[in-house]
């Protein structure tokens, strides 16, 4: 999808869904949303298109390998908002924008833009495209990694459910309105995730270990 702010209100946004009328416009703000997995060459076009594209919006460090193709007057800014249709539906208060001016150039464009998120309440935090990957990928990735665990063990509420378990139904309801696309994107395109697999992994067989440990001294007793 992209969007095209034809001012500094939310108000003035256009969406265009298809993009076949898109080329033809004059725009200041550019946002592109990518999807998880999309192939770079149907995007690849639109960035190199003459138009008064002056600001870009993107999630990950994916949009850094875009400045080699961009044009040199565009500006490039790279977020995240921290938050979906479950989290947000009552309102973007408190919710984190993660941000990173990458490229940046027109500084009164980019606070208007900017300006969008933190009017709506939102907790505006900047940091690097790379620090962002390393703590989503033990925050986001490993939430969605868990909740993926506890949909293929199929659990359930019971009558005797615990507050910690009442959350953990949470994050599995939760987990299980995503698309799988989604998780496979956030253990693809961030190269932290595949670490954080691989420490559940050792985690796991640890506490196997200690089972085990704990467990023989009782059954050789028996």
């Amino acid at each position: 999808m992209f969007i095209f702010f034809s001012g500094t209100y939310v108000s003035s946004i256009v969406f265009f869904f298809p993009t076949n009328n898109f080329t033809n416009r004059h725009n200041w703000v550019w946002s592109l949303c990518a999807v998880f997995g999309q192939n770079s060459d149907e995007t690849r076009p639109f960035y190199q298109c003459n138009f008064k594209i002056r600001l870009f919006r993107f999630v990950h460090k994916f949009g850094h390998p875009i400045l080699q193709i961009l044009p040199e007057e565009c500006d490039l800014l790279c977020t995240h908002p921290m938050f979906g249709p479950e989290s947000g539906k009552d309102g973007w208060t408190d919710l984190t924008f993660m941000y990173d001016m990458v490229r940046i150039r027109d500084q009164h464009l980019c606070s208007s833009f900017l300006q969008i998120f933190s009017t709506e309440g939102c907790k505006m935090l900047e940091m690097t495209c790379e620090e962002h990957d390393r703590l989503a990928a033990r925050s986001q990735f490993l939430t969605h990694t868990i909740g993926r665990i506890l949909v293929e063990m199929e659990v359930e509420s019971t009558p005797i459910d615990t507050k910690g378990f009442q959350k953990l139904v949470q994050v599995k309801e939760s987990s299980a309105k995503d698309s799988f696309d989604l998780f496979s994107g956030l253990f693809i395109h961030n190269r932290f995730a595949r670490q954080q697999m691989k420490n559940l992994e050792v985690a796991i067989e640890k506490l196997q270990e200690r089972s085990k440990e704990l467990q023989d001294p009782i059954i050789s007793k028996l």
